[in-house]
């Protein structure tokens, strides 16, 4: 569970902001997302694989760079 400590005097609304990013960084809310939902062992390699090819064609694209 993520957790924050206030700072003495710091508003509210940057605190927020704070724990919104660190949420977002250790992917928090994507994995609860994800695990909302049974999905088959076929469509997570099938997902997988496709993000596998979208990073290596960006790390193609970029190495000639």
């Amino acid at each position: 569970m993520s957790e924050i400590k206030l700072k003495k005097g710091e508003p509210i609304d940057r605190a927020l902001r704070r724990l919104k990013k660190k949420v977002e960084r250790e992917n928090t809310l994507k994995d609860v997302r994800a695990k909302r939902t049974y999905e088959k062992p076929s469509a997570m390699r099938r997902r997988k694989m496709k993000v596998a090819k979208f990073s290596a064609m960006l790390a193609r694209r970029h190495a000639d760079v």
